[in-house]
């Protein structure tokens, strides 16, 4: 496998010196078709994939552009992704390679020829070379607005003499309705998402912009129409087919437990071990140590997210009110005063600030996961639960 990826590479950098040059040196032999991958298991590839295949029968050419491409190994990866400053370049790998891949993981590619004019085909393929070239080739990576599906769209757009014209979508659908059909057999996965997207993720959009999914934009093409500009209209697909056809990899199973089941354990053990506070006069504090650590560090991320980040939907998270960085902080204070019996009006303002979430959360304009309430009433539960201990040690 890593010799096949060595290979693979070199013949990228030999395309990249090799690029396309069709114009006027070929006939209408040139075929050019959207492609439309199945999803994988790894989060980033869970939504699907898109690229751009050209073909090219009489020059024995047939390559795949993709508006995909990253590095892991890119300095501070995961801090630029969590910032929203990933960068994603345009690739060129031949079509065979492409379907090894796909082949290979379980995933199949649906192809929809496009039915353009000779002159729309070069002037595509001109586009897309003039994007290849390695001062144009790198773009500022925004997964809603401008990704690999959104780019291939706009290019085969700007190629057409004309306008493509699409059926608008009846069923109103917001950013986050359309990740949970995704995410549906990756309960984690799904958890960890609406933690980070907030209330811009759940007002409805119009067909455009829910193109940012390649199953969406696949659907949305295939009865889209090219209007001319002398007036006449014709499909923009000529035809479609499923062109890599595997047998399905079963889906790896994430934690045994789902994120409800996981929050439903920890209430009952926060009531659990305060009743028996409660009872014996005892301070956990191990355990407050966990819950209201582990909420500081939830809610470090989600601030970072909400100030900092420059992803769309992130900055606007009302989940910030009960997971902010704010326990983290205070934590040490926390224990200390715990430890001493001492009276801790933190908690007096965390009961106040929990009992008015949970009471008013349906009135959010933003869909809150279900799981956030048994967690909210864990913390809940913890600080009933240290006032009254340190109440009945000092009476």
């Amino acid at each position: 496998m890593i010799l096949m990826k060595k290979l693979l590479l070199i013949i990228v950098i030999l395309i990249g010196f090799c690029s396309i040059k069709v114009h006027a040196q070929v006939n209408d032999s040139i075929r050019i078709s959207l492609l439309t991958c199945a999803p994988g298991t790894e989060i980033y590839s869970l939504f699907g994939h898109t690229a751009i295949r050209v073909e090219v029968p009489s020059r024995r050419i047939d390559l795949v552009y993709n508006y995909g491409m990253f590095s892991f190994r890119t300095p501070n990866f995961i801090y630029r992704f969590v910032k929203g400053e990933t960068d994603y370049q345009l690739g060129i790998v031949p079509y065979s390679y492409f379907e090894m891949e796909y082949a290979e993981r379980g995933s199949y590619v649906v192809q929809q020829e496009l039915n353009l004019s000779q002159k729309e085909k070069e002037r595509l393929i001109a586009i897309l070379e003039e994007n290849y070239l390695p001062q144009n080739r790198t773009y500022r990576y925004n997964y809603f607005y401008d990704n690999c599906t959104t780019r291939a769209r706009d290019k085969i757009e700007e190629s057409i003499e004309g306008k493509v014209i699409y059926q608008v979508s009846r069923e109103p659908l917001t950013f986050r309705e359309i990740v949970h059909r995704f995410t549906k057999d990756f309960p984690w996965s799904e958890f960890g998402i609406d933690l980070c997207l907030g209330s811009e993720a759940d007002k409805a959009i119009d067909l455009r912009a829910q193109m940012f999914s390649p199953f969406v934009t696949m659907h949305a093409m295939d009865s889209a129409v090219i209007r001319t500009f002398d007036g006449s209209s014709h499909p923009l697909v000529k035809q479609s087919s499923r062109i890599v056809d595997p047998v399905p990899h079963p889906h790896e199973k994430e934690f045994p437990l789902s994120p409800m089941t996981c929050a439903l354990i920890l209430l009952a053990l926060s009531l659990c071990i305060s009743l028996l506070e409660l009872r014996y006069k005892f301070a956990t504090w191990w355990f407050d140590l966990i819950l209201f650590g582990a909420q500081g560090i939830a809610g470090c991320v989600i601030a970072f997210l909400f100030f900092f980040s420059v992803h769309p939907t992130v900055g606007s998270n009302y989940l910030l009110i009960i997971l902010n960085p704010i326990p983290l902080v205070y934590l040490p204070c926390m224990l200390y005063k715990a430890l001493k019996h001492r009276k801790d009006i933190y908690h007096i303002g965390n009961i106040t600030v929990l009992t008015l979430f949970i009471v008013f959360w349906w009135l959010i304009p933003q869909k809150i996961t279900l799981v956030i309430l048994p967690l909210a009433l864990s913390l809940l539960i913890r600080s009933i639960a240290r006032i009254i201990v340190t109440r009945k040690r000092l009476s």
